[in-house]
C-alpha cells in the first residue's frame, strides 16, 4: 500500500473521532485537519493539521494540492522583534523519524491562495499532501466557523 492509495473520511468522522483521520502506509499520520470558513474568495484560506512520521526514516513534505484553490503552499508566519508579522513560503518540510509537524494558526500552515470557491462552514474539501518520494496523502478537511481556533472549538 502506498500513500497514494488514498483514504476519504467523512466530515462526521473527522470531527468526532479521536483517532487519526489518515494512517498512511509509509508511516505518515495526519491528525485533526481543519480550516476556517472564508469570506468569499477574494482572500486566501488556510488549513491546519498535525503531520506525524511514525517511521524510521525522515519524510519530506514538498507540496500541497486542492480543488478549492488555484495555488496551495505551506507558509510560515513569523513575527519580528518589533511585533510585525509576515508570511512566506516555507519550502520543503522535513519530518524526522518519530517527529511531528504542527500546521497551526500563527506558524506553519497550508495557505490556499486564489480560492476557486468559498470555504463554507459545515462543508469539507480534499487536500493532498505531496512528498518528495512521489507519495501522496489525500484527506478531507472540515471547514469550521470563521472565528474557529481549532477543531475543539
Amino acid at each position: 500500500m502506498t500513500r497514494s492509495s488514498g483514504l476519504w473520511v467523512s466530515l462526521a468522522f473527522a470531527l468526532s473521532s479521536p483517532l487519526p483521520v489518515w494512517a498512511g502506509a509509509d508511516d505518515v499520520v495526519v491528525e485533526s485537519p481543519w480550516a476556517r470558513a472564508s469570506i468569499g474568495t477574494s482572500r486566501p484560506g488556510a488549513a491546519y493539521m498535525s503531520v506525524r512520521n511514525s517511521g524510521d526514516e525522515p519524510v519530506n513534505l514538498t507540496g500541497l494540492r486542492t480543488v478549492v484553490a488555484a495555488r496551495a503552499e505551506i507558509h510560515r508566519t513569523s513575527t519580528s522583534a518589533d511585533g510585525v508579522s509576515s508570511m512566506a513560503p516555507a519550502g520543503e518540510i522535513v519530518i524526522p523519524p518519530g517527529g511531528e509537524v504542527a500546521l497551526e494558526p500563527g506558524g506553519l500552515h497550508a495557505m490556499l491562495m486564489m480560492l476557486l470557491e468559498p470555504l463554507e462552514q459545515g462543508a469539507s474539501f480534499p487536500l493532498t499532501l505531496i512528498f518528495d518520494d512521489g507519495g501522496e496523502v489525500t484527506l478531507e478537511v472540515p471547514v469550521l466557523g470563521v472565528s474557529a481556533r481549532g477543531p475543539e472549538g
